[in-house]
């Protein structure tokens, strides 16, 4: 049965996927063999180099370039026959994925990236979609609430996994405090009724939905515009795959940023596949959704509007883990440097 898109599991469905990015979950034996026995890049009869490609949730807006480059035959014409292989709640994360040879590139982020350097993880950045995280915090109407300020001392509704990324950084910022979290389950009831509550959401989902159940327009502040600043849906793979060919991450990198153009331009054919893929998606919340990255800046806005899709820099990355440094997520020995290259990006539109 479909979900209606306002039903708790569908109002939830971005915030889980950004818990399971940085949650523990385990593999199995045979999970383990399978990943190690994959055979990726390898060469197709039709003469295309075979990719696969992971996702960090399900087929949504959120990935329609990706779809949108296989729906119009823009990675054929780079010689790939890609595979996308969608995330969910039974999926391993994506480190385990692409470290175990299930798939040859994934969708990362920015924070997570410095961290596998930190670990020894031998996996690289080589592009970042979304120039802005669509993180955001999301308030009842109130006049008294004006900024993101305005919520230091205020019940916030946030994930376990927000300890990892965003609230030290509005601890240290803002002021906030630990006695303001309360613990969030993916389910909105909590923050409907208590009307001098937040809670935390994706600017492209969860506003939707707290407008439907709720019956009302929440305020929204997008952590990015409040100098939050990860790289977000970036394009990771292993270096061991940069050494030995990159010819093939070149190409799946040219291929997916102009399939992200031609989404943004028309996003019919993307579309189609990603509800082929994903059923419970609707025609509402995907025009939702993209009106909200194009909105926002999500893809197109700083470096990447001179630089083209993708941009990213040595300044960027280098004040994200100052940042980190700062509230505490990560040691200052660490060389972010490795966490990512710029060969294959920032090539103008």
């Amino acid at each position: 049965m479909n979900q209606s898109p306002c039903s708790s599991t569908a109002i939830s469905r971005l915030s889980r996927r950004q818990f399971l990015q940085y949650s523990c979950i385990g593999i199995s034996s045979s999970l383990l063999a399978a990943c190690t026995n994959s055979n990726p890049a390898s060469n197709t009869s039709s003469g295309l180099d075979k990719v696969t490609f992971g996702t960090n949730w399900l087929a949504q807006a959120e990935h329609g370039g990706f779809y949108q480059a296989i729906a119009t035959g823009i990675y054929k014409n780079h010689g790939l026959d890609v595979t996308i292989k969608m995330g969910g709640p039974q999926v391993p994360s994506g480190t385990q994925l692409l470290m175990g040879g299930a798939v040859d590139f994934f969708m990362g982020y920015g924070i997570d990236a410095i961290n596998a350097v930190a670990q020894g993880i031998p996996k690289i950045t080589v592009a970042a979609i979304f120039q802005k995280d669509p993180q955001c915090i999301i308030s009842h109407p109130n006049t008294a609430i004006k900024t993101l300020a305005d919520l230091k001392g205020k019940p916030i509704y946030i994930s376990a996994a927000a300890n990892l990324n965003y609230w030290p950084f509005l601890k240290a910022k803002y002021g906030f405090t630990d006695a303001q979290k309360r613990p969030y389950n993916f389910n909105p009831a909590p923050f409907l009724a208590d009307k001098t509550s937040a809670q935390q959401g994706y600017i492209t989902s969860e506003p939707f939905a707290v407008e439907k159940q709720g019956g009302f327009k929440p305020l929204v502040f997008l952590l990015a515009d409040y100098g939050y600043e990860p790289y977000a849906t970036t394009i990771e793979t292993k270096k061991e795959l940069v050494a030995k060919n990159p010819d093939l991450v070149k190409r799946f990198v040219d291929a997916s940023i102009k399939g992200w153009y031609s989404y943004l331009e028309n996003p019919q054919p993307g579309n189609q596949l990603i509800k082929q893929e994903n059923p419970e998606m609707t025609d509402e919340q995907i025009a939702y959704g993209i009106e909200k990255l194009k909105e926002s800046g999500i893809i197109l806005s700083g470096d990447a509007e001179k630089q083209g899709i993708g941009a990213m820099t040595q300044a960027r990355w280098k004040s994200l883990f100052d940042s980190m440094v700062n509230t505490g997520l990560s040691q200052p020995n660490v060389n972010y440097q490795d966490a990512f290259t710029l060969q294959f990006v920032n090539q103008g539109q």
